[in-house]
């Protein structure tokens, strides 16, 4: 058979776009001729495909409409790639070693697209064989307690540095889940996330945990999520406690908030450290920088 010409579309992925990767292995494995040019004209090529992951972007796919295949949760979840290109593992030391999730977060579509979480491999459908550093992707690993034991494991044989990208479930965490963390080489903080001050017993439990476990100070960062329910106290509770057990902080605004004057000043006291460390009341009176934010912060709704 001929080889064909096949165009890959990478519309908004800010990280390696998995599925785009299992078709350009799928491909290039026959012998096919791999293009990343968003600019080619399509009547150059043979097969087509699109990707995009944000649906506000999901205008850019109509040109390719009927002359691709187009998938991604930016344009239609039900979207499948092909089984045959599915099973491929391209192996570019990022990747998932389980998908879904038991949680339904509000404003997550993972369990829409993935179902309940379920194991799909380990570290060595991952890893390339070479790297030192290794980036994982699940979305709650930490619901499948024996297998990130396993891939835990695995990581400390291999002598890998490794980031759980997506974070990791704190109300799952136990002492001994705890203990395997800290066995680890870590590219980056270990990440937890605090999406609503409902959850500061389980956040505070937690913290306790590994604390008791040998938690160092500012080792861990939390994603701290402000969507349009929130309020100032809502928020400012979430972060005063998590400064308290000096933890770095990182405020994720829903982009129906995102330019929310409030939050671009609470984004810009969590997102410096040696900012963070000092109280916001005092930098709004003392600091130039921080000055002119405290317009949006009234008298006492910080108390």
């Amino acid at each position: 058979m001929k080889p064909m010409k096949v165009l890959l579309i990478d519309i908004d992925s800010t990280i390696p776009n998995l599925a785009l990767k299992k078709v350009e292995k799928y491909h290039a494995d026959r012998g096919d001729e791999i293009i990343w040019d968003m600019a080619l004209a399509l009547n150059s090529v043979d097969k087509v495909y699109v990707s995009c992951v944000f649906p506000e972007n999901k205008y850019k796919c109509l040109i390719f409409e009927g002359r691709a295949l187009i998938g991604g949760s930016g344009y239609d979840m039900s979207v499948k790639l092909p089984p045959e290109i599915d099973a491929v593992k391209p192996r570019i030391n990022w990747g998932f070693t389980t998908r879904g999730c038991i949680r339904h977060c509000h404003f997550c579509f993972v369990p829409t697209m993935e179902g309940n979480i379920h194991k799909i491999g380990d570290i060595y459908d991952i890893w390339d064989g070479k790297s030192k550093e290794l980036f994982i992707m699940d979305n709650n690993i930490l619901a499948m307690p024996d297998h990130f034991k396993m891939i835990c494991g695995q990581l400390r044989g291999e002598k890998l540095r490794v980031d759980f990208n997506q974070g990791l479930d704190h109300r799952l965490l136990s002492e001994d889940l705890w203990h395997e963390l800290t066995t680890l080489r870590h590219i980056r903080e270990i990440r937890f996330a605090f999406d609503d001050i409902a959850y500061k017993k389980t956040v505070v439990r937690a913290l306790e945990l590994m604390k008791r476990g040998g938690l160092k100070d500012w080792q861990t960062r939390w994603y701290v999520y402000v969507g349009k329910k929130d309020t100032l106290k809502t928020v400012y509770e979430r972060l005063v406690l998590l400064k308290s057990y000096k933890q770095t902080a990182y405020l994720m605004r829903d982009k129906e908030v995102h330019d929310n004057p409030q939050w671009i000043a609470m984004a810009a006291w969590t997102s410096l450290q040696g900012a963070f460390k000092l109280d916001l009341p005092r930098l709004l009176k003392e600091s130039d920088r921080f000055k002119s934010y405290a317009k949006y912060f009234p008298a006492g709704a910080m108390k």
